[in-house]
């Protein structure tokens, strides 16, 4: 989508996707930096560069939808509107976190908001997600199960076994892969048969197969409401690839010694909030100063999330027993 298709019928919406997809991007950094810092132990993957992605597709949400995600999932998070508080201390280990301390990065949780992980196993989620959207159908809630899924999950038997469940039974879902082009420690070409090509990869069970620029917001969200609108008419399944590309290693502990540094800074220059701003910029439908406050003012908002997650309590050795199912 280029920037004379962008609908400029609501200047508020546009600049609350930038506003978004800046939040993110201003949590990862500090989170990165806290990482360093000794205070967020165990995984820690960033999202940095991937924005567009969350952003565009889940602002197309209805709160009866679900969400569940791979364990690069504080983006996704953040978009379907967790407080930042809460998530950040979540990275922390504190008990005020999402998922009470006890799940960190990859473990991010929260039932309100029908945001169902934050999960660690590589494909493992796809299954859960699928159930959702069996649970949405069976209710008939009119609910869509949204499943973002990395590139690694495609070499993975739950991808397959869910595409061809969820397509025998019509399930409303969303099959959304996010190809950084990268797994954890080489190309994605190198591992997979076509090269790293995954933009029919839902062919093969007869869902509809869209490919989109990862790194163009605009673009994922018109994707995404297509798809939407298809799984929730009762047609069953869709498939949506986005080829967008992480700005940091597989994770922070991750030196990135398999690609080259003028691809990362190729990449750079396609930054999703940079090219968002400038579209709206070269509408005339925001100014370089009301930008900026947006940024400062996202900055703020992280601030006093580091800030309350530095200061909330640990679990206490009571807690090893609480939320216990066995």
């Amino acid at each position: 989508m280029q920037a004379e298709a962008i609908d400029t019928s609501s200047k508020t919406e546009l600049l609350n996707l930038y506003q978004q997809m800046y939040l993110i991007r201003e949590f990862e950094e500090r989170a990165g930096e806290m990482y360093t810092r000794g205070l967020i132990r165990g995984f820690l993957h960033l999202y940095s560069g991937q924005e567009a992605v969350a952003v565009g597709a889940i602002s197309n949400l209805e709160d009866r939808d679900y969400v569940v995600t791979h364990y690069r999932d504080h983006g996704h998070a953040l978009a379907r509107g967790m407080d930042p508080k809460t998530a950040m201390a979540e990275l922390f280990g504190k008990a005020t976190g999402s998922s009470k301390g006890k799940g960190g990065s990859m473990h991010l949780f929260q039932a309100s908001r029908n945001f169902f992980g934050g999960h660690a196993i590589v494909g493992g989620h796809l299954p859960l997600a699928a159930g959702l959207a069996l649970a949405a159908q069976y209710k008939k809630t009119g609910g869509v199960a949204l499943c973002f899924l990395g590139d690694g999950s495609v070499n993975e038997g739950e991808f397959h076994e869910t595409m061809n469940l969820a397509a025998v039974w019509k399930l409303p879902m969303v099959f959304f892969l996010e190809n950084n082009l990268y797994g954890m420690g080489t190309a994605v070409g190198r591992v997979h048969a076509r090269g790293g090509d995954f933009d029919m990869a839902g062919a093969p069970y007869g869902l509809d197969c869209t490919v989109v620029d990862g790194m163009d917001v605009l673009a994922v969200r018109e994707a995404t409401k297509v798809a939407l609108e298809k799984a929730r008419s009762g047609a069953g399944p869709a498939y949506i690839e986005a080829k967008t590309f992480r700005f940091h290693g597989h994770s922070v502990a991750d030196p990135v010694k398999y690609r080259t540094r003028e691809e990362e800074q190729e990449w750079r220059t396609k930054d999703p909030i940079s090219h968002l701003g400038d579209q709206l910029l070269q509408l005339d439908l925001t100014t370089e100063q009301e930008l900026l406050e947006i940024r400062e003012s996202q900055d703020e908002v992280i601030r006093e999330a580091v800030k309350f997650a530095q200061e909330s309590p640990e679990p206490t050795d009571e807690d090893l027993f609480t939320d216990v199912y066995a």
